[in-house]
């Protein structure tokens, strides 16, 4: 009889472990009762925090470091990978332009900048990559993707011909955008961006009026940048004739969405979609017995574009076996189960301080996976 086959493919369990060693702890549990199976590791990601490491980890790819310009003008580390091809690289906006690199005293959506994300764009560049995989979530920013634009050789002048300052509160004084120094390498270049809202970019679902708040915009700057991506949209459609105001996912990011379909040559794609495309999910699950994934917390949310979801749809197409564990279970599962989920486990073994279940991820997930396959072998009697 032919060893059974175990398709791994997890999300990170946020501030516990990667996808990676979700992985490693789910065959150390499983290879305890089934010690000839074949194990494939896949870790996953759905576009947010974790995409560029699953990415690179999935490919045999690496991990590279650029300062470039963060949110406020300050330099700060961001990372960014080159997948094993070498050809395609992985950005996430947020590890230049994140939400976590400001405080709650210094947010400020009026200033905030995405130039440090144009850096991580022309780094690619620089290395020669003709592909580049952008998410676009956890932005501190609500610039139009002007700052990303910036760092890419495109300018922003008011009427005299002068640039304008950083950040989304200037763009009402915007008379002319300049595209003759935009780096002609883009066009050369695909970019597909992660984006799982479906915001336009201006008006009440807009990202101002939606996403401003968390950023730090009080009502009044609302209103204000609202506006201001409003006349900023405006001057895109009459200047270089694309329309941008109310497309969905243009939205994204404080209007990096927006920035990216102006200036680049970017296709908007669910997050999930583009991991399962580029970890090559499908045809590994197609040869597998049992598939296994997992995040952090699964709920009636998950079935919206989450990573189990995402990988239960490609386990969907082969009609192979999902099981998912999670360190939280909320409310709403029993929807999963039509998706292609067939059974959910939480890992926490009982109440305990969550300082110590963070710690004790690794182990927890490989006793949790053991007495799975316990199961999985009393059925093969």
């Amino acid at each position: 009889m032919r060893e059974k086959r175990f398709v791994l493919a997890p999300d990170s369990f946020k501030e516990s472990m990667t996808a990676k060693e979700v992985c490693i702890a789910m065959e150390n549990g499983i290879k305890k009762i089934f010690p000839d199976a074949i194990f494939e590791h896949v870790p996953m990601a759905d576009g947010g925090e974790g995409t560029v490491q699953s990415l690179v980890d999935a490919s045999q790819g690496r991990i590279c470091t650029k300062e470039v310009t963060g949110p406020l003008g300050q330099p700060v580390t961001a990372q960014y990978g080159i997948l094993g091809n070498g050809t395609t690289a992985a950005i996430e906006m947020a590890s230049a332009s994140g939400i976590h690199l400001v405080t709650k005293e210094t947010k400020n959506p009026l200033i905030t900048t995405t130039y440090g994300t144009g850096e991580l764009i022309r780094e690619c560049l620089e290395q020669g990559i003709k592909k580049i995989i952008v998410g676009i979530g956890g932005s501190a920013t609500n610039d139009g993707g002007t700052g990303m634009a910036a760092a890419l050789g495109a300018r922003f002048l008011d009427e005299e011909g002068r640039e304008l300052p950083a950040g989304g509160g200037s763009l009402s004084r915007l008379a002319r955008i300049d595209v003759s120094g935009l780096d002609e390498r883009l066009r050369e270049v695909e970019l597909i961006v992660a984006c799982d809202v479906s915001n336009p970019l201006c008006g009440p679902t807009g990202a101002s009026r939606v996403f401003g708040p968390q950023k730090g915009a009080t009502p009044e700057m609302v209103e204000q940048l609202d506006a201001n991506l409003n006349h900023y949209a405006a001057v895109v459609k009459e200047q270089l004739g694309k329309d941008v105001c109310e497309l969905p996912g243009a939205g994204a990011a404080g209007g990096l969405g927006a920035g990216l379909l102006i200036f680049t040559r970017a296709v908007l794609k669910k997050g999930i979609e583009i991991v399962t495309d580029y970890t090559g999910l499908r045809e590994r699950i197609a040869q597998a017995d049992w598939v296994f994934t997992g995040e952090g917390g699964i709920d009636s949310q998950t079935k919206f574009g989450k990573t189990p979801y995402g990988v239960a749809k490609a386990a969907k197409e082969s009609g192979k076996p999902v099981i998912a564990v999670a360190g939280y279970i909320g409310e709403g599962i029993d929807s999963l189960y039509a998706e292609g989920i067939d059974a959910v486990f939480g890992i926490v073994p009982g109440a305990s301080e969550l300082d110590k279940l963070l710690a004790e991820g690794p182990a927890n997930v490989e006793r949790t996976c053991e007495n799975i396959a316990r199961i999985l072998k009393l059925n093969e009697r």
